[in-house]
C-alpha cells in the first residue's frame, strides 16, 4: 500500500496497528524495545490485518521524560529499516514524531506516514513534509506530554479542535504541503477531559465536514475510567466500542493496540451497516 492510499477515503475503516518502541508507554512500554521483538510484533499486526504498522519511540504519557534526537533515532530507524525490508509485511510504515530530524531519517529508512502529534506546528517539519511529498498525520495535541490536571479552555471542544485543525491545515498549505497529503486527528486523551473525549469521538463526523480523512486514536485511553474502571490492557472492549462508534460517524483510520479484535469488529458492523444504509 502507498502512503496515497493510507491517506484516501475508503469504503471501509482502516486500522492502524500501534507499535511503541519505548521503555516508558502506558500500557506495552517496554514489550518491545529490542528490535526483534519490535519486527515480530509489526508481523503479527501485519498479519492481523493492519493497513498501517505506527511506530513511536517517545512515549506522550503523563509524566513522560522528553526523548532526545539521537536516542529516538536509535529506537525507531532500525525497526523501520528491517519492516520495510521484509517482503512478508504489506502494511505501510508510520512514524509518530514530531522532530524534523526524526522524519527525514525515517523517510529515508522506509516509512511512508509521519504522524505528527504537535500537528506540523515546526515549520521544518512543514517544510519537509512538503518537499518529500508524504502523507502527514496532522494531530491538534495542547498538552504534550499529557499533564493531567490540564483543562482545556473551551465552551463547545469540538468547534475549538476544528478552528485549530483548520489553522494548522492552512499552516501547512502555505509551507506547500498538498491537500491529498493530509490527514487529521482530534486528539482524543490529549489536552481534554473524559466528557470532552466522548464529544470527539460522537461527532467525528464534524471532522469528517473539514474535508480531509480523520484518524480517531481512542485505544486504551483513560477517559474510559469513567464509564468502566479497568487497567489499560485491559480496555479492550471500551476501545472497540469507541472505534466503533467513531468509524460509524466517518473516521477513516482508527489507531488501536488490539488490531484482531478491532478489525473483526469493524468488518462486521460495516456488513451490518451495509444491510442498514440510512445510519451512517
Amino acid at each position: 500500500m502507498t502512503s496515497t492510499q493510507a491517506a484516501g477515503r475508503t469504503a471501509e475503516t482502516q486500522v492502524m496497528g500501534i507499535l511503541n518502541v519505548t521503555p516508558d508507554s502506558f500500557s506495552d512500554g517496554g514489550s518491545y524495545t529490542a528490535v526483534s521483538d519490535a519486527i515480530a510484533r509489526a508481523r503479527k499486526i501485519d498479519e492481523a490485518g493492519a493497513a498501517i504498522i505506527d511506530i513511536g519511540g517517545e512515549s506522550t504519557r503523563p509524566g513522560a521524560d522528553p526523548v532526545s534526537v539521537d536516542e529516538e533515532l536509535s529506537r525507531v530507524v532500525p525497526v523501520v529499516e528491517q519492516i520495510a525490508d521484509d517482503p512478508d509485511i504489506e502494511a505501510t510504515i508510520s512514524v509518530d514524531t514530531y522532530k524534523p530530524a526524526v522524519a527525514e531519517a525515517v523517510l529515508d529508512a522506509g516509512a511512508d506516514i509521519i504522524n505528527d502529534q504537535n500537528g506540523l506546528d515546526d515549520p521544518d517539519m512543514r517544510s519537509l513534509v512538503a518537499s518529500r511529498e508524504c502523507t502527514a498525520i496532522l494531530m491538534d495535541a495542547v498538552n504534550i506530554p499529557v499533564e493531567p490536571e490540564f483543562t482545556p479552555a473551551a465552551d463547545d471542544i469540538v468547534a475549538a479542535v476544528c478552528e485549530r485543525l483548520e489553522e494548522r491545515v492552512e499552516r501547512a498549505r502555505s509551507a506547500g504541503v498538498a491537500d491529498d497529503q493530509l490527514v487529521l486527528d482530534p486528539g482524543v486523551g490529549f489536552a481534554t477531559g473524559p466528557g470532552d473525549d466522548l464529544e470527539l469521538i460522537a461527532r467525528t463526523d464534524e471532522f469528517s465536514a473539514l474535508g480531509y480523512p480523520v484518524l480517531v486514536g481512542a485505544s486504551r485511553k483513560s477517559f474510559t475510567k469513567a464509564i468502566v474502571d479497568q487497567p489499560p490492557r485491559e480496555r479492550v472492549a471500551p476501545s472497540l466500542a469507541a472505534h466503533l462508534v467513531a468509524a460509524n460517524h466517518g473516521a477513516d483510520i482508527v489507531r488501536v493496540h488490539d488490531v484482531a479484535e478491532t478489525v473483526s469488529a469493524l468488518r462486521t458492523a460495516e456488513a451490518l451497516w451495509e444491510h442498514r444504509p440510512h445510519t451512517r
